[in-house]
């Protein structure tokens, strides 16, 4: 969520709540409309109550998938490493195809899947590079035992790294469920409209826009709070970043340097093949 956009939601949300009661306080009746003030507490109480316990429940379910969604991109970022390192250790027919097709992996999550994810359409995609590794290791037939260990380590490798990217994409599309949603929105208005027959014309017009004004401000900053969790990728104040692989991809450049590895890289710098 931008922070910007999310001030302006709470300064707006805010204004509107305090206008509409400065409007209905002028025609309220002096000492609100309910006459017994303390039972009418005593309601707000269960409401207010009712929608902190549900926001929780919501907020703790789309932080779980926000860590969940960024521990899947550490993850996966680290095993592109180990799986460079692996590579490096199978037969010489596959080696540097491999290697550089790993390159490619990182490249293409970075340029291309990151953008899917910020607009919510990664989830049902898929990394053709991930299938080029497959279709290439096909071909290795390893027959010393350092490299049957490699093929052996490389597979087990693989399936931590579908199981790393299946987790980082898991909150791309949003995890809140439009039922739950409807129910929040619909709790929120409840206590808003509620709030509102506390309007009193013997009260100070100050000490009733800070009545609803503060309300109001609890209830859209949660509201903004889950919309933000729910998509983890969305632009804006904690959103989760390509910078695990990106960091990944700066140490497998360097790895090559060091080990003169001038293999071309079948790909451009957006993970496109060439």
């Amino acid at each position: 969520m931008n922070v910007l956009w999310g001030i302006l939601i709470v300064v707006a949300a805010v204004a509107v709540a305090v206008g509409v009661m400065l409007l209905i306080r002028r025609g309220a009746p002096e000492g609100g409309y309910f006459s017994d003030s303390d039972r009418a507490s005593g309601v707000f109480g269960v409401l207010a109550t009712g929608f902190a316990i549900f926001a929780g429940f919501v907020i703790f379910l789309a932080f779980t998938s926000y860590d969940q969604s960024r521990s899947g991109a550490e993850r996966e970022a680290l095993t592109l490493i180990q799986q460079y390192q692996t590579a490096q250790f199978l037969p010489v027919n596959v080696r540097n195809r491999l290697s550089g097709e790993l390159v490619c992996y990182g490249r293409y999550v970075v340029k291309q899947e990151w953008p899917l994810m910020k607009r919510g359409q990664a989830g049902g995609t898929f990394n053709p590079w991930g299938f080029s590794l497959f279709k290439t290791l096909k071909l290795a037939a390893p027959t010393t035992a350092a490299e049957t260990s490699a093929y052996d380590k490389w597979l087990g490798q693989t399936s931590d790294r579908e199981e790393a990217r299946r987790d980082r994409i898991h909150g791309a599309s949003g995890i809140i469920p439009t039922s739950l949603w409807v129910v929040l929105l619909t709790l929120a208005g409840v206590l808003f409209a509620y709030t509102l027959f506390y309007a009193d014309s013997a009260e100070r017009a100050r000490s009733q826009a800070m009545l609803v004004g503060s309300a109001t401000v609890a209830l859209a900053v949660t509201l903004l709070a889950i919309h933000a969790l729910d998509n983890p990728y969305r632009p804006g104040l904690g959103s989760i970043q390509p910078t695990a692989m990106q960091r990944s991809l700066r140490m497998i450049d360097e790895v090559r340097a060091a080990l003169h590895d001038s293999a071309p890289v079948p790909c451009d710098a957006a993970g496109v093949a060439r």
